[in-house]
């Protein structure tokens, strides 16, 4: 199972535009699966034309089958990103759990409910997949800083690159 979420970022309001998972688990043909889940990231990116691709890195398990077939998944999820141009970030599961409930051991019920409160969401999710992905894509907003929310000022190296590029947008206060 694969979780997805979209926001969007309009004047620093929040907004959840679409999340959930897909499950691949239904074909039966390992490669047919990954080739859904690239379908699917390029339909998303298609529909929504994000900016940014943000994933979780994987987290170190027992189970080397499984590791391969998450970075697999992963690997196809990224490639379908950078098809699309876009710029991927990945963030550790302890750092998405601090951005999100500023507590880097919090459980996944803890941030499922910071979520469905910071997004108004009405209805739980019935898989923690979906409410990791909206954790990641609040986790990337959060780290990328108010350069990002600009549309088409990528590569910005800080506030002095920001200002540079966006002249109309600085206001003079005088003193009096």
């Amino acid at each position: 199972m694969m979780g997805y979420a979209v926001i969007a970022v309009n004047q620093q309001k929040l907004s959840l535009l679409e999340f959930g998972v897909l499950k691949p688990g239904k074909a039966k043909d390992t490669y047919k699966k990954l080739q859904m889940i690239f379908n699917t990231v390029s339909g998303l990116i298609i529909k929504y034309e994000p900016n940014d691709l943000a994933i979780e890195a994987p987290f170190f398990g027992k189970n080397v089958q499984s590791m391969l077939k998450l970075g697999r998944a992963q690997g196809v999820a990224i490639a379908a990103a950078m098809r699309h141009g876009l710029e991927v970030t990945e963030y550790s599961p302890k750092k998405v759990k601090q951005s999100v409930t500023g507590n880097g051991n919090a459980g996944k019920e803890q941030v499922m409910k910071m979520l469905l409160s910071i997004f108004a969401i009405k209805e739980t999710p019935t898989h923690y997949d979906a409410s990791d992905a909206l954790a990641v894509a609040l986790c990337h907003h959060h780290q990328s800083g108010p350069q990002k929310l600009i549309s088409g000022s990528k590569n910005l190296k800080g506030w002095e690159d920001f200002l540079k590029q966006n002249p109309s947008r600085v206001t003079v206060k005088k003193r009096k």
